[in-house]
């Protein structure tokens, strides 16, 4: 049957597959044919992941990508690549007079500086074949504003940008690169923010559908990325947000 969505006969990595939208992620995909390399930081969370992928051929490479050597050795370890999800992240809320050093140097660790060196290693090994696409998760926090947000914001307005650059130096290649910028997804990092239930509900009705994503609905977004049906589309911001942005 046609399908431009298909990723069979496609290998992709996915960062930070250990829960929310990573884990989605892998699932989704291996459900449309792709043998997935799932990684991240937590062998337990990883290992369910794992077992609930559909199909065969899928492998696991426990790293923590704040740790160069873990870096160098997932790109050692992975395979040549179709597709590469750049997705684990982190977060924190902290008023600008609250800010300290460590909480700009832990989130910029995972949320920036991980993608980059991540992308250069998996270049440089040739891990990405021709025509293959590589997809970033940012958020609409690179272009609103919220209290307590600002370091967040910073390093997914960062990760975006480098997005555009990397589409820009590799489209000769070609190898694609996008970002997806999601509003709130209902995830455990959802969960764990500092807002109460009630907060969180009145947020919601901010987003003209009266909801927050699930996080098979970014998995959706990013596997249109990862496919022949965008083989036009590079250096290009993808916003998932219910209409909160309007």
């Amino acid at each position: 049957m046609y399908n431009p969505y298909s990723l069979e006969n496609k290998t992709v990595l996915i960062t930070g597959a250990s829960s929310g939208i990573g884990r989605a992620t892998a699932m989704e995909c291996s459900k449309l044919g792709a043998k997935c390399v799932i990684t991240g930081r937590n062998a337990e969370r990883l290992n369910e992941t794992f077992s609930l992928l559909s199909g065969d051929g899928h492998s696991q490479i426990l790293a923590d990508l704040t740790i160069e050597k873990d870096i160098e050795t997932l790109g050692e370890q992975s395979p040549v690549l179709d597709g590469f999800v750049c997705n684990a992240g982190i977060t924190t809320t902290k008023p600008i007079n609250y800010i300290k050093q460590s909480d700009m140097d832990s989130l910029f660790s995972v949320n920036t500086f991980a993608p980059v060196i991540l992308t250069k290693t998996l270049l440089k090994k040739k891990k990405l074949s021709k025509d293959s696409s590589v997809v970033f998760t940012s958020s609409i926090a690179s272009e609103t504003q919220a209290p307590g947000n600002s370091i967040y914001a910073m390093t997914k307005s960062a990760v975006a940008t480098f997005s555009r650059f990397c589409a820009l130096e590799f489209a000769s290649r070609p190898i694609r690169f996008n970002s997806v910028h999601p509003g709130m997804v209902n995830t455990e990092m959802t969960d764990n923010l500092i807002f109460s239930k009630e907060e969180l509900e009145a947020d919601k009705q901010r987003y003209p559908l009266k909801r927050y994503a699930e996080p098979k609905e970014i998995a959706w977004a990013i596997i249109y990325l990862l496919s022949d049906a965008s083989a036009f589309v590079t250096g290009t911001a993808l916003k998932i947000d219910g209409g909160v942005t309007l």
